[in-house]
């Protein structure tokens, strides 16, 4: 028989969680402590096992309430995301959102994707293509929103996911051994390459350009053929390719960022409604990828 979870316990797990005890999560969420107990009892026993070991004024989560907690963030914004599109007013219109090569394919279509669902009056013209360029059209107006990978956090909510940026290369590979050191690092404007090369010079590692145009399927191949190393975000390494392990002695790499920037000028309706789904998505994303590295 099918049973339903009532979201409004899910949102105090998460509120008594993040909060760290039932007292700070009553405060937050503007109600009793008792109000809050009565709740998680109420979730725990629907689950028939505790959620949480109580020490003192302190809670922690036990096994079942860490795996509830990925969970959790998702269904919450499911909710709130269907809430929104059945009781918003449907928009109409053309947008134009900019997304860096090297995201664009492992990241952007199941967000693209709910949002053509969500919005199917509205024409969105993807525009993909490196960060310093895709920052120059925004600040033209021949965009309205852009995605970008830098190197500086973006303030607020304009910070969608950090991640350091790792050496990857092919399986049981020989490219890393090398000397000079193969390297595919795209083009000149590419976000990544710069923080490469700063950090081989520092090490003192003679390397050798192997592919340096802007096509991020060009590098990927030259890295699953074994011909050179690229640096790239550790999240987003294909399961054909890996990580190079430290031992190996290639140099670390900073961490990078992928920003969401609005025009200076002020956002259309449609460009908000657009930003809120990438904040979304993102936020699922690291939902459901809890085992991201911290940068």
């Amino acid at each position: 028989m099918p049973r339903n979870i009532d979201i409004s316990l899910i949102r105090t797990f998460l509120a008594v969680a993040q909060s760290g005890g039932m007292t700070a999560a009553a405060h937050a969420l503007s109600l009793t402590q008792g109000a809050v107990s009565q709740q998680i009892r109420r979730l725990e026993g629907m689950f028939d096992a505790p959620l949480f070991e109580r020490r003192a004024k302190t809670v922690r989560l036990t096994p079942t309430g860490e795996r509830l907690m990925a969970r959790a963030y998702r269904l919450i914004a499911l909710n709130d995301e269907t809430w929104q599109l059945m009781t918003q007013p449907a928009f109409i219109g053309e947008i134009r959102l900019g997304v860096p090569l090297d995201i664009v394919r492992p990241l952007m279509p199941p967000i693209l994707r709910r949002f053509s669902q969500a919005h199917p009056g509205i024409q969105l013209t993807l525009v993909s293509d490196m960060t310093e360029t895709l920052l120059a059209a925004l600040k033209n107006g021949e965009i309205d929103l852009t995605l970008t990978t830098e190197s500086v956090p973006a303030k607020g909510d304009g910070l969608l996911l950090s991640d350091r940026l790792v050496w990857m290369g092919a399986h049981n590979g020989e490219a890393c051994f090398k000397t000079p050191l193969p390297v595919s690092l795209g083009s000149e404007f590419c976000a990544f390459r710069r923080p490469a090369l700063d950090a081989l010079s520092r090490a003192g590692i003679d390397w050798q350009a192997i592919c340096s145009v802007g096509n991020l399927e060009s590098i990927l191949a030259t890295v699953e053929a074994d011909m050179a190393v690229a640096p790239y975000l550790s999240a987003l390494v294909p399961g054909n390719l890996t990580a190079i392990h430290p031992e190996v002695g290639l140099p670390a790499l900073p961490a990078s960022h992928i920003n969401l920037r609005m025009p200076e000028a002020g956002s259309t309706r449609l460009a908000n409604e657009l930003a809120t789904h990438i904040r979304q998505g993102f936020d699922a994303l690291r939902a459901g990828r809890s085992s991201l590295p911290t940068p």
